[in-house]
């Protein structure tokens, strides 16, 4: 913890005004964003595939978008949609 600290506050003149935000800066620039980025994109072709073969394409993106791979429970979990009844045909 001391080290993270250290790496967050380095360089951070704590009596400054804008010391929040360069702590907060130090602690994004510590996040791996490449690596997020490409599993986001993994979670997001697979919450698609799973919307695919529910018939929820972009219901499937939307839930891996937001949650990740538990985006994908929510799509496996909620009920198949019900086709839409047609009227019978008209007589002749």
């Amino acid at each position: 913890m001391d080290e993270l600290l250290a790496k967050a506050t380095h360089g951070v003149d704590m009596d400054a005004p804008g010391a929040f935000f360069h702590v907060f800066f130090n602690l994004l620039n510590m996040v791996p964003w490449a690596a997020m980025f490409w599993w986001n994109l993994l979670f997001v072709a697979v919450g698609a595939l799973l919307g695919w073969w529910r018939g929820r394409l972009l219901e499937g993106i939307a839930w891996a978008w937001v949650l990740g791979p538990f985006g994908w429970i929510v799509v496996l979990f909620r009920p198949q949609p019900k086709p839409a009844k047609e009227p019978p045909p008209l007589p002749r």
